[in-house]
C-alpha cells in the first residue's frame, strides 16, 4: 500500500470513528510513524470525541490549526476536500463495510479495525468494492503479531507436528474485561455481531492463519447465562441503576464503571453524551442485551482439520489455552493474562473504580495465588519428551506485537514477513463468515456451510516447505 522508498512523501490519512480504538493509529501518526504518515482529517458523529484527539494533535503540532473535523454525514465531502490517500476505519462494527466500500470507490486505500464487518451482507459489500476498485485493504489482526502466537505459526510452518488434524481453543474473558462488552454498544448484536464476530474474529483468524486452511462448516451453541436482567433476577441481585454514573453504589459495585474518575473515559464518553446520547457505562444486568456470554463452536476446514472453540465472558481469570494436534505431535499454548480479579469490601482491588476495563491486562498488577500470569508454549513430538519453546517478547503492548503491526500498516514492505502476518480482505472475510455462520447456527440449530453465503472464500495457500519460514 505505502511506497517502500524511505524518501517517498508522507501519505495522507483520515480516520473515521474516533472512540477508544482509534487512539493506537492516531498516536502512531502523531508520533512514532509521523515520518511516513500525516493525519489530515477526523470523522465521527460526535464532535466532543473528535476534540479529545484535537488536543493530542495540538500537543504535537503547536501553533497549527486544528484538524479538519467532519460529521459522518459528510464522509464523502471529507474524502473529496481533504484528499486522503488512506482511510482508517475504527467506527462501530456494523458501519465498517459501508465506510470501507465508499472509501475504496472514491479511490482511497483502507485500513480497517477488526472485524471487517459483522455479517455475510457486509462481506459481499466489501468484496464487490475490492473487485471493482482493486484498492488495497488491510485488516488489523494484531493477535497475529504477538510473539507467542507467531511462535505457534512458526512451529507449524517448520513441520514440527506434521499436518494439523485438530485444534482446541478455549478463551476466558474475566468479569472486568468481559463485562465491558455488556456495558457498551457491543451488547447489541445488530451493531457488533455479538462476541462470535466482534471478539472471536481474532481467534478464528488465528486458527485460519495457523493451519493455512479455509473454513467450511460450522455448528454453534450459545446463550446469555450470566449478564442481563433475567439472570440478575434469577440470582436475586435486586434492583440496579441503569448506569454507573451517578449511582450511590459506584464505589462499592464491582460491576460499575466510573467514567468521571478516569480522564480519558470522561473526555471521550461522559462529556460527549449530550451530543448523541451514547451511554458508555450501562449496567451489565440491565435489559436490552442481545449477545451471548457463553459460546461453543465446532468447525470443519476444507482440508479436514477440525476446531473446537469456546468463549466465556465472565471468568474469574483471563487468558486462553490452545492445543493443536498433528500427524507428528502436539503444540500446547497456555496464556494467563490476568490471574485473578480480587475484591475487597466490594471494590475490585488493583482496579479501583476509575480504571478502563477494556485496558490491556498487562496494565494491571499481577494477582498472587496458585495461578500465575505468563505464557507457556510446549511442543511434544511423537516418541519424544515434551520441550518448552522460548518466546522472545519485545517492548510495548502484546509482547511487542502492536509495534510490528503498526510498522506493517504504515511502513509495509519495510520488513520481511515470512509468516504472512499482514492480513488483507480475504482474511477478514474468512474470520467474519465463521462468526456469521455461528450466529446463523444459533438461530436455526443447524450446521451451516460457509459456501451457502455466496461470498468468495478463496483457495487454501500452498504449504511452504518445512523450515522455509525461518
Amino acid at each position: 500500500m505505502t511506497s517502500t522508498d524511505p524518501s517517498a512523501p508522507r501519505r495522507r490519512y483520515a480516520v473515521v470513528g474516533t472512540g477508544h480504538r482509534a487512539e493506537m493509529y492516531i498516536a502512531a501518526l502523531l508520533r512514532t510513524h509521523a515520518d511516513v504518515g500525516e493525519l489530515v482529517a477526523l470523522c465521527d458523529p460526535n464532535r466532543t470525541r473528535m476534540a479529545y484527539y484535537q488536543r493530542q494533535y495540538a500537543e504535537t503540532h503547536p501553533g497549527a490549526a486544528p484538524l479538519p473535523a467532519y460529521g459522518t454525514e459528510d464522509f464523502d465531502t471529507m474524502l473529496d476536500r481533504e484528499q486522503p490517500d488512506v482511510v482508517i476505519v475504527a467506527s462501530v462494527d456494523s458501519t465498517h463495510a459501508e465506510y470501507v466500500s465508499r472509501a475504496m470507490r472514491a479511490g482511497r486505500d483502507v485500513v480497517t479495525e477488526k472485524p471487517l464487518t459483522i455479517d455475510a451482507e457486509g462481506c459481499r459489500t466489501v468484496v464487490d468494492a475490492v473487485d471493482e476498485t482493486a484498492r488495497d485493504l488491510v485488516v488489523t489482526f494484531n493477535y497475529r503479531y504477538s510473539p507467542r502466537n507467531a511462535a505457534v505459526r512458526q512451529l507449524i510452518a517448520d513441520g514440527a507436528i506434521g499436518q494439523v488434524t485438530g485444534v482446541h481453543f478455549e478463551w476466558v474473558l474475566d468479569s472486568v474485561h468481559g463485562a465491558d462488552y455488556f456495558r457498551r454498544w457491543h451488547r447489541d448484536k445488530s451493531r457488533s455481531g455479538g462476541l462470535f464476530v466482534h471478539k472471536a474474529t481474532h481467534h478464528f483468524d488465528l486458527v485460519n492463519w495457523w493451519t493455512g486452511e479455509v473454513p467450511e462448516t460450522v455448528f454453534a451453541l450459545g446463550d446469555l447465562r450470566f449478564y442481563g436482567d433475567v439472570n440478575a433476577e434469577e440470582r436475586g441481585l435486586g434492583e440496579r441503576p441503569a448506569r454507573s454514573h451517578g449511582s450511590p453504589d459506584l464505589g462499592r459495585d464491582p460491576f460499575a464503571l466510573d467514567l468521571a474518575g478516569d480522564d480519558r473515559l470522561r473526555r471521550l464518553y461522559l462529556e460527549a453524551e449530550a451530543e448523541d446520547g451514547y451511554i458508555r457505562d450501562q449496567d451489565v444486568f440491565a435489559p436490552g442485551i442481545t449477545i451471548e456470554d457463553n459460546m461453543a463452536l465446532l468447525l470443519r476446514y476444507g482440508g479436514g482439520a477440525m476446531l473446537s472453540y469456546s468463549l466465556n465472558a465472565h471468568g474469574p481469570w483471563e487468558g486462553y489455552r490452545v492445543s493443536i494436534n498433528g500427524t507428528e505431535g502436539r503444540i500446547e499454548l497456555s496464556v494467563v493474562e490476568r490471574a485473578a480479579v480480587l475484591a475487597s469490601d466490594d471494590v475490585i482491588r488493583g482496579f479501583g473504580v476509575a480504571v478502563d476495563p477494556s485496558a490491556t491486562p498487562e496494565a494491571v498488577a499481577a494477582a498472587s495465588g496458585a495461578r500465575t500470569e505468563g505464557t507457556e508454549l510446549v511442543l511434544q513430538r511423537r516418541w519424544e519428551v515434551a520441550q518448552r519453546v522460548p518466546i522472545a517478547d519485545g517492548p510495548g503492548a502484546h509482547g511487542g506485537g502492536d509495534a510490528l503491526l503498526l510498522d506493517d500498516v504504515f511502513r509495509p514492505g519495510r520488513r520481511p514477513d515470512p509468516l504472512g502476518q499482514a492480513a488483507g480482505w480475504l482474511d477478514g472475510v474468512r474470520s467474519v463468515l465463521v462468526g456469521a455462520a455461528a450466529n446463523r447456527s444459533l438461530a436455526t440449530g443447524q450446521a451451516v456451510h460457509l459456501a451457502d453465503f455466496g461470498v468468495p472464500l478463496g483457495a487454501a495457500p500452498v504449504p511452504a516447505p518445512a523450515g522455509s519460514a525461518r
